[in-house]
């Protein structure tokens, strides 16, 4: 019997390859996707010297064929597909007088649209099988637009709208979808080196754990289907509502 694998598209170095080192902990073939294959090789090395399974994929989410492939792929060669964690950030901003066509169709195509594609190629494969879990990373942008977010929050806006209709469609189906919204800085090389004042906040827990973030994930997979839960805001002690 193969072992189950686990899809996380948009596996930074930070929180998608923290949740895939939580999965691959648990059992699963862990599958990383990225544009540029090269960029995941420190991932994999690093789930397999924990012991786990991982396998790379370059992928272009926001491309239908590429897309399809790539499910097509798992299923074939890895094992049975039983998570989909889309993790594409996609966070710009720009004033709206600066803000260009081409940036807001890209942001929209990242973080939005190449989420609808990742989720309907699981829904395929999961739906005949009745089992599975999607889970779509969300902001705050997904709550509520920001100065010079335009972009951002349109894409987060459309994603969550996305997580709610096929959680309606595909819960009776026996797949749990979620929707989390990261409400604050995470931990990463960007933010402490861009926002030293808020890394500083480290210290106080005042900015997320990628980590803990993956431990909430793996929770949400094990959640029974008499108490799934849809939507989970991760937010930092500290952050304001």
């Amino acid at each position: 019997m193969s072992k189950p694998a686990m899809l996380v598209v948009g596996a930074g170095d930070a929180t998608g390859g923290a949740i895939a080192r939580r999965f691959a902990r648990e059992g699963y073939v862990a599958c990383v996707s990225r544009r540029k294959q090269e960029s995941l090789a420190d991932l994999v090395d690093q789930i397999e010297a924990e012991g786990g399974e991982a396998s790379a994929f370059g992928s272009d989410a926001r491309d239908e064929g590429q897309a399809v492939a790539l499910v097509d792929t798992i299923e074939q060669e890895v094992g049975p597909l039983e998570v989909l964690v889309f993790n594409i950030g996609a966070n710009v901003n720009f004033p709206i007088r600066e803000t260009t066509a081409r940036v807001y169709r890209k942001v929209w195509e990242m973080a939005a649209f190449a989420g609808f594609l990742a989720g309907r190629e699981a829904a395929r494969v999961m739906v005949p099988r009745g089992r599975g879990t999607i889970i779509f990373t969300g902001a705050t942008a997904s709550l509520r637009g920001g100065r010079g977010f335009s972009a951002f929050a349109g894409a987060k806006f459309a994603l969550r709208a996305l997580a709610q209709s096929m959680a309606r469609e595909l819960g009776p189906e026996g797949i749990h979808v979620a929707h989390s919204i990261i409400d604050g800085a995470i931990d990463t090389a960007f933010i402490r080196d861009n926002f030293p004042q808020r890394y500083a906040l480290k210290d106080q827990d005042g900015i997320l754990d990628p980590e803990h973030i993956a431990d909430a994930y793996w929770m949400l997979h094990q959640q029974p289907r008499d108490t799934w839960t849809h939507e989970l805001d991760l937010r930092p002690w500290m952050e304001t509502f």
